[in-house]
Formats: C-alpha cells, sequence, structure tokens
C-alpha cells in the first residue's frame, strides 16, 4: 500500500576521557565528554540524562569533574564515525548508530543503550547471553519490550472492543517481532487485528484514517518511524472517537490514553553506572551486559474523555504516573 523509505531515527553520544585523565586519592582530574547526535527524539535524550545523571551521582560532575563537549554528525554515519575515533569511550544511543560504531571500533571502551537485541544487532557476540562478559570492548545495557503484556494491558481499558488496529514499520528493527507477539495476544482474546503497514512517517495520517473507519481501538508498538509522527494518529484518534493507546510513555502527554512503556531515564542511567565502572578502571570486556530498564504504566484521563473512554478506578490506581496534556 505504501512504499517509501523511512530514514531512521538515530542518536549516539560519544564520551571522552581527557588523554590526562587519572583518579587519584582525593583528586579528580576533567573528564571531557564528546557528545554527537544525528536525530533528536524525547526518549533518547531521557536516555542521555539518565547516563550523565549516573555519572554525576559517582563524583564526575559537569563544569567541575566533567567537561561536555557536544557536537552535530547531522545524519551522516560517516562522520559520527570519524568523531568516534577521537574518543576514550563511547556510549551509543539505538541500534543503528551502535551498529555503525561497533563495526568501525575495536579498540576503544564502548556502552550502549537503548537496543532491544545486540545480539541480534551484532553488537556482542552470538555466544554472549545476557548477564555474561561479551570479552571484547563493548558492554551495555539492552530493553526488550514486553509487546504481549503492553497490548494485554491496553485491552483492560476497553474490554468490549473486539477489533484493534496497528500501524507499523516493517524495516523497523524490532517492530516485526513486537507485532508477532500481539497477534498472539488478540488470537488468545478472541480478538481481530487490523494491521497497517508503512515505510515512511508520511504515510502515517492516511493509515490512521484507514483504520478509524474498520477498528474499535488502536495499540501502537514502540515504532520510530511511527511514534515520530504520532500527532497525526492522535488528530484522527480525537475526530473520529477512537481511543489511542502506545507503548511510548511520551505518547501519552501527546494524546494516547495510556502506555505501559519503558523508562527511557532508568535505562541511560543503568548504562551510565557501566560508564562509571570503566571510568575508575575496569575493562568492558570484563563487564557483563544486560536486560536493564524499568517500566511504567501512564494514563492521561483528559485524553480518554476526548476519545469517548472512562479509566476504570482500578487502572488509575496501578498507574505511576497521571499525564495531563
Amino acid at each position: 500500500m505504501w512504499k517509501k523509505i523511512y530514514p531512521p531515527l538515530i542518536f549516539v553520544l560519544l564520551f571522552s576521557i581527557d588523554a590526562s585523565f587519572a583518579q587519584e586519592k582525593g583528586n579528580k582530574k576533567t573528564v571531557k565528554i564528546g557528545v554527537t547526535q544525528f536525530v533528536s527524539s524525547e526518549s533518547l535524550e531521557n536516555d542521555q540524562r539518565g547516563f550523565e545523571t549516573a555519572l554525576a551521582e559517582a563524583g564526575f560532575k559537569e563544569k567541575v569533574h566533567v567537561l561536555y563537549d557536544r557536537q552535530n554528525a547531522r545524519g551522516d554515519l560517516a562522520q559520527a564515525e570519524a568523531i568516534a575515533r577521537k574518543f576514550d569511550l563511547i556510549h551509543t544511543i539505538a541500534p543503528p548508530t551502535s551498529q555503525a560504531v561497533v563495526r568501525i571500533i575495536k579498540d576503544i571502551p564502548i556502552v550502549f543503550s537503548s537496543v532491544a537485541d545486540p545480539v541480534r544487532d551484532g553488537l556482542v557476540p552470538g555466544t554472549s547471553l545476557p548477564g555474561t562478559r561479551s570479552r571484547t570492548n563493548v558492554t551495555g545495557v539492552s530493553h526488550r519490550w514486553p509487546a504481549s503484556h503492553q497490548f494485554e494491558l491496553s485491552t483492560q481499558f476497553i474490554p468490549k472492543a473486539k477489533r484493534w488496529g496497528t500501524i507499523y514499520n516493517l524495516r523497523d528493527p524490532n517492530s516485526p517481532l513486537l507485532i508477532k507477539e500481539i497477534r498472539g495476544v488478540a488470537k488468545k482474546l478472541g480478538m481481530e487485528l487490523i494491521e497497517v503497514v508503512i515505510s515512511n512517517s508520511s504515510e502515517t495520517p492516511e493509515a490512521a484514517q484507514f483504520l478509524a473507519g474498520k477498528v474499535q481501538a488502536i495499540h501502537l508498538v514502540y515504532d520510530e518511524t511511527v511514534l515520530s509522527s504520532l500527532d497525526a494518529i492522535v488528530k484522527v484518534c480525537y475526530e473520529r472517537k477512537i481511543p489511542l493507546f502506545s507503548s511510548d510513555l511520551e505518547s501519552v502527554r501527546k494524546g494516547a490514553i495510556a502506555a505501559y512503556g519503558l523508562n527511557f531515564f532508568s535505562l541511560g542511567y543503568s548504562a551510565g553506572k557501566i560508564g562509571v565502572r570503566i571510568l575508575k578502571g575496569e575493562e568492558p570486556g570484563n563487564i557483563p551486559w544486560g536486560r536493564r530498564g524499568k517500566f511504567n504504566l501512564y494514563v492521561n484521563e483528559r485524553a480518554a474523555r476526548a476519545q469517548g473512554v472512562i479509566i476504570s478506578p482500578g487502572l488509575l490506581k496501578k498507574s505511576d504516573k497521571i499525564v495531563s496534556q
């Protein structure tokens, strides 16, 4: 139906330690941290903030022990790779940039985050299971989206809805697996799942309009293409009174009724704790990589009313945060 190419949402942070860095008893010399990004994303920026908070809590305070040098690769992977070679510690966020940096950098510590499957993405050896050491220059934290639980929780808000819709991009590295999981839940619950596949964010409004005439509610998996044009989906859902649910917490503030999603700050914080260990002298290949990150339930009562849904007291009590639009 739609056949355009979608530019991946990429965000990478590259961290450098001054060559003269040494941590002596009672004396910390300045650590220079370079930051370069491709495309801004609120969720991934929360990852960055979590990383920096972990460093600050460990004593690497900005403008005291840490100086941040923020640069922009302007969507050029080659430039990001060139920048990466200048540093002594690299923090990569999201699969595309993580893959690019790991492919060329073999002698600099790399800490990844916001990656669902580092083995599949080639960041760690296939024999390196979660919780084990990579024995390479790479370590980090990954998250695994609980897609089946996310969808099942969405259905609890409107249990009478039997026709659900979703929109996703087959080229997104995680979407096909996530969609497979929610298909299984829909079948188990005796529900119909209508899927619309897009390849570019510009196709999202048409996809949302298509679903609005066929479904009773929409649930979105964590798909960067779709989420980058969430406003268009929210607009359709408000106009057509179609309840909208998401797997991304930021979507709730933008107009989704609810989301059970990853707290990216907590993910970045875990990656930052690993960064601190490396700054204190540990080898990255000896620090086990693993799954981290806290999941929260956010709800938006105002969006629910606008989309014709009354949230039960039980679900409100279960929520971690009630968001106002």
